[in-house]
């Protein structure tokens, strides 16, 4: 048996789970961001606990770059003093309660009030979970707190895959697809290889994610199930098997194949297996992506003399130009929105992530280090996760959509991480 990829099916090995390999650092916050005060839960006194409601709320807000936490001396008994919170110049205030219902049941409430309001209590709700599903509910409040305050969906419940190349491991585990929480805590590797693994992209429901494997000497394209780490090949073609992008509702894959000499977009009905054949040229054509519709295709092609980004119209065939500033653009997705197109943005030989509007064409870099790559969009259209380099080795990075919130998600343990994709909401 080739020892050329080892698959975590079951079991502790796959089940494993351990604490942040990568640590959010807010490098830049938005000027005029939201004072917010943050109580910790009675019932809770361990604040290093990776379980501690209160400290995982605190970290998502004051990561997301749009919240200052106001520092306080309070407890819950002064949650609701208002001229207090008003002296310390606190928006608003988070205050709860952990208590347990025996065993492992736990009842969880919070309070978000606003102390200025005629109408202080903004938020207030309670929950029954298992102390195991803490650190997923803390997530789940800080997005309505998130949405409540600022009238965008959080994204603090999803998560992201990414792959790791570490080539001071064993030669079979130098590469590992892993999952983990928006934040960097649980991650968890669903394959091992000893060759490289690349282009993760999550299904729409959230539950696969498709990759391209080298595994047996030569490309193809599979799908992963998150949750069991069962997996289905989808193409192993002569050539290219590459780049795969689900469709929107999740029936169709558009992927890069070269068996007929040239790399070209077609796409996979996931039900039959069938190709339809979508660019034809004698140019190299790859990184699709569906627009929010499911109607277009971007992808990248040289045709024109050097990367730039095109559309396919699928119901039309029609082949449109999209980027003209700049000798280079790739790997290009749309916001979920569709008014905004996330693209690699080659400037004077360096690579920034940036962003072009759709309606007026104009580019905005959002980076500054010239070796920023594979930028990924957040569900709610507001963050882009990409791979960069930090001290001198392949990190994660975010940036917001206006280029005001960056963070830095620096890898340890020696490894490289590479080719993130953000996850969509959890569905359910």
């Amino acid at each position: 048996m080739k020892k050329l990829l080892t698959l975590l099916l079951a079991g502790l090995s796959f089940f494993q789970q351990a604490w942040a390999i990568v640590d959010l650092e807010l490098t830049q916050g938005m000027n005029q961001a939201l004072p917010i005060a943050i109580i910790p839960f009675e019932g809770q006194q361990d604040s290093l606990s990776p379980n501690n409601v209160s400290s995982v709320i605190t970290n998502d807000l004051k990561n997301s770059g749009r919240f200052r936490l106001v520092n306080h001396s309070a407890d819950n008994s002064r949650a609701n003093d208002y001229t207090y919170w008003k002296t310390l110049r606190a928006d608003d205030v988070v205050t709860g309660t952990v208590r347990s219902l025996g065993g492992s049941s736990r009842e969880v409430s919070f309070q978000l009030l606003d102390p200025l309001g005629s109408n202080h209590v903004l938020l207030s709700q309670s929950f029954r979970v298992q102390e195991s599903d803490l650190r997923a509910l803390a997530h789940h409040i800080s997005d309505m707190i998130f949405e409540k305050l600022t009238g965008v969906r959080g994204i603090f419940s999803t998560r992201m895959a990414y792959v790791i190349f570490n080539p001071q491991a064993a030669a079979q585990s130098r590469y590992q697809l892993q999952v983990a929480d928006a934040d960097g805590f649980n991650p968890r590797s669903l394959l091992i290889s000893s060759q490289p693994i690349m282009s993760p992209a999550w299904s729409p429901d959230g539950s696969k994610i498709a990759y391209v494997s080298f595994e047996n000497k030569r490309a193809q394209i599979f799908y992963v199930d998150v949750r069991t780490g069962q997996r289905r090949l989808i193409t192993s073609y002569p050539g290219i098997n590459g780049a795969p992008a689900w469709s929107p509702d999740g029936r169709k894959m558009a992927i890069v194949l070269s068996k007929s000499g040239n790399p070209e977009i077609y796409l996979v009905d996931m039900l039959t297996g069938g190709l339809t054949q979508l660019t034809r040229s004698d140019s190299i054509n790859t990184e699709p992506s569906f627009s929010p519709d499911g109607s277009r295709i971007l992808f990248t092609s040289d045709r024109g003399g050097s990367p730039q980004i095109y559309q396919h119209n699928l119901a039309s065939g029609q082949i449109s130009r999209v980027t003209f500033d700049g000798d280079y653009n790739a790997r290009a997705s749309y916001t979920p929105d569709g008014s905004e197109i996330v693209m690699l943005h080659r400037v004077r030989g360096q690579f920034y992530i940036a962003v072009q509007d759709v309606r007026s064409g104009v580019v905005t870099p959002l980076t500054n280090s010239g070796n920023d790559f594979s930028p990924s969009v957040s569900p709610n259209g507001q963050m882009i996760l990409y791979s960069t380099r930090y001290q001198g080795r392949g990190a994660l990075s975010l940036v917001s959509i206006d280029g005001r919130i960056r963070l830095a998600l620096p890898l340890r343990e020696g490894s490289n991480v590479q080719d993130p994709a953000w996850s969509p909401y959890p569905r359910g």
